[in-house]
């Protein structure tokens, strides 16, 4: 296996791998225009999400600044927003569903690296310094909104209708249809009608 192929798969592999080098700078690079882009932009910045995440659906927005590390590793469905400061760290696959809500200051982080420190220092590999590491996929499914400063580890699926509270730290599934908050992340309680029906009283 490639070391592009054994990261996608979870396995432990060479991030020095110059392959991979060169990918993660061409998304740095798109990443790094995209976030100098304004608002108004909208041409141009469609142009830019098109080569960073190839696969996306239709009303992709950004508000920027973001940051991928790779991008093509990353699946979006349709009427997906992110406020500012999102960051997608795809070693491995991180999909995301139709009709997502994003706050400011998400990561979403599939890597993992070991426990030991003698499993995370520097190696030399061929001649090459480099780091060993892994990852671990994550996925949130269709209609999710998760508030600012939320943090999604690897190996997790946010279920579909699922709400994050502010500030939570995401180690472990979520089921659907719950609110969910806290450092671990709990479910709080299900959600039902009536909060659907207690939003449009405030709204209108």
């Amino acid at each position: 296996m490639t070391n592009e192929e054994k990261m996608l798969a979870g396995k432990i592999y060479n991030s020095g791998d110059p392959n991979l080098q060169e990918k993660m700078r061409r998304a740095h690079r798109l990443c790094k225009i995209y976030s100098d882009t304004f608002d108004d932009e909208r041409a141009k910045r469609q142009a830019l999400i098109d080569k960073l995440v190839p696969e996306h659906g239709k009303n992709t927005f950004f508000q920027g600044p973001i940051f991928f590390d790779y991008g093509i590793n990353t699946k979006i469905g349709d009427n997906f927003y992110a406020n500012y400061n999102l960051t997608v760290l795809d070693t491995c696959s991180v999909v995301l569903g139709n009709d997502e809500f994003f706050g400011p200051n998400i990561t979403l982080a599939t890597p993992l690296h070991g426990l030991l420190y003698t499993d995370r220092n520097t190696q030399v590999i061929n001649g090459q310094e480099t780091t060993l590491e892994y990852g671990k996929p994550l996925t949130i499914e269709d209609n999710c909104w998760l508030g600012s400063n939320v943090v999604v580890n690897g190996g997790v699926t946010i279920g579909a209708g699922s709400v994050i509270g502010s500030g939570s730290v995401i180690t472990r599934d979520i089921p659907t249809g719950v609110l969910a908050v806290g450092n671990p992340c709990r479910v709080v309680r299900k959600l039902t009608l009536a909060d659907q029906i207690k939003l449009k009283k405030e709204l209108w």
